[in-house]
């Protein structure tokens, strides 16, 4: 039967006692709404949802730029220095602790630890310590915080991503970039809240890595290209007068408003809305993806014009990948200057199980100065106390060498989602410091673990959410971004 019909051909009594859809249930909206637990109007009726909203206390970050390097970076190649892994390679891990572990890959009772060739420096005022890969990054230590205790219990990278994104490991949830565009709304008229810019091969998580789930598809990202259309069919057809195309709209416009009126579908008011935003998109995203009046001073700060290494790539290459990441990283900071609320840059892939001295280079070298420069570039355009910047993977790698088909030589490190790092900055984020120390080998964390639910817990406090307020209701149960754990870490805020 028809909602509607079904709904008028309830008694007048019902209508009076029932307080799920009666008085009393106008009286329930009303004390929902004052304690902020009732979506707002704009998202049910015709008004566009992305129409920014009041957080639940003064936030310190406006915009989000998460920067996913999906595949997994070595931590103890880049961030976090382990001296006795060196003076321990070759040797064996005690028996009590590898029955513990699980493995994508390594045989156990043949595994050795592998130590690094990379060199590490101190930077900064704070002494931060980075990779020699990764100077760049370093030039700005004073601006990040470094979490060397993230953990996880996914060890392979699609259930690894999607935690890491949308906070638990199943399929059909939304991510954190739909979370806070679904709470918040974005302040661009002329672009989606939530953006996706992709370089490299493609995460194995693909799609999945910025759905909206259950949440209306106005809170999905919407994927830009490198080449071409900014959006994939943003354009017009060949031939189609613009006339024509204005009266195809407002027709399938009213079609879509009447079909809404007989069955109060939500995703029909998302369709109305995204048929509206694209219109304005055809404008508006050429002249986002035009660069022509950034200066050259930074363009080359950001590395646009880097040639591509020769004779390195592997896993981390596909087409210009030094030139697509810089690009992003450059299109991310005219989208916050735009009013886009959360950017997702994703790079793949870093699943280095083999090959691992040159292909971590390449990977470090196409994202270290791009980030950095994005990182600065906020800093001096006034940006980044309310732009929060997120360096961060599904996991780590192991200090184990990889040891598949009975390798003799170690080559690369299997997945390792017992202790792993992220960066942060901006946002209200206090920079300078290193939260979290692992063991002297990098295997497990020693002081203050953090779980992807915490880290999304403390990023929707500095948005001025509160994150077990954040909910909605879908098959009889009220979700959250942090499923039922998550805590706001004190220490990580300025």
């Amino acid at each position: 039967m028809n909602p509607i019909d079904s709904h008028l051909l309830r008694t007048r009594r019902d209508f009076l006692a029932t307080s799920a859809s009666g008085i009393g249930g106008v009286a329930l909206a009303s004390l929902l709404a004052e304690e902020g637990l009732l979506a707002d109007s704009d998202k049910a009726g015709f008004g566009d949802p992305m129409t920014p909203r009041k957080p639940h206390f003064d936030a310190k970050a406006k915009a989000c730029i998460f920067i996913f390097m999906a595949g997994a970076p070595s931590q103890v190649d880049l961030f976090d220095p382990k001296p006795k892994l060196n003076e321990m390679a070759g040797q064996s891990l005690p028996k009590s602790v590898l029955e513990k572990a699980r493995f994508a890959f390594i045989k156990p009772a043949t595994a050795t630890l592998m130590g690094t060739k990379r060199t590490f420096r101190k930077y900064g005022q704070s002494g931060m310590e980075f990779s020699d890969l990764v100077p760049h990054l370093g030039s700005v230590a004073d601006d990040i915080l470094m979490v060397r205790s993230m953990h996880s219990e996914e060890f392979n990278h699609h259930p690894g991503q999607l935690q890491m994104q949308c906070g638990v490991s199943r399929f059909g949830m939304p991510t954190m970039g739909s979370w806070i565009t679904y709470g918040l709304g974005s302040h661009s008229r002329n672009l989606p809240g939530y953006v996706v810019l992709n370089a490299g091969r493609g995460s194995s998580g693909g799609a999945t890595l910025w759905q909206s789930g259950f949440l209306p598809s106005n809170y999905a990202g919407v994927l830009f290209r490198t080449q071409g259309e900014p959006v994939l069919n943003l354009d017009n057809p060949r031939g189609l007068p613009p006339l024509l195309q204005q009266k195809g709209l407002a027709a399938l416009n009213r079609i879509n408003r009447g079909r809404y009126e007989q069955i109060h579908d939500p995703e029909i008011t998302a369709r109305i809305a995204a048929y509206e935003l694209a219109g304005r998109m055809q404008v508006s995203a050429p002249e986002l993806s035009d660069l022509s009046k950034e200066s050259p001073a930074t363009l080359e700060a950001y590395g646009l014009n880097r040639p591509e290494p020769k004779g390195i790539g592997g896993r981390g290459k596909s087409g210009e990948t030094y030139k697509d990441f810089a690009r992003n990283c450059l299109l991310a900071r005219r989208m916050v200057e735009r009013g886009v609320r959360f950017i997702n840059v994703i790079h793949a892939s870093w699943d280095h199980h083999s090959n691992l001295d040159p292909e971590l280079q390449y990977n470090a070298g196409a994202v270290d100065q791009p980030i950095a420069a994005l990182i600065k570039d906020l800093k001096q355009r006034g940006l980044l106390d309310s732009t929060m910047v997120v360096w961060g993977s599904e996991f780590g790698r192991t200090p184990l060498g990889e040891n598949r088909g009975g390798r003799k030589m170690n080559t690369g490190r299997d997945h390792h989602p017992f202790s792993f790092s992220m960066l942060m900055a901006g946002g209200g984020i206090k920079g300078g410091q290193v939260y979290g120390k692992t063991d002297e080998i990098g295997w497990g964390i020693d002081e203050n673990p953090v779980h992807p639910n915490d880290l999304h817990a403390t990023m929707l406090h500095l948005f001025g959410i509160n994150h077990e307020r954040l909910t909605y209701r879908f098959q009889g149960r009220d979700f959250r971004l942090t499923d039922v754990a998550g805590k706001v870490i004190k220490d990580w805020i300025a």
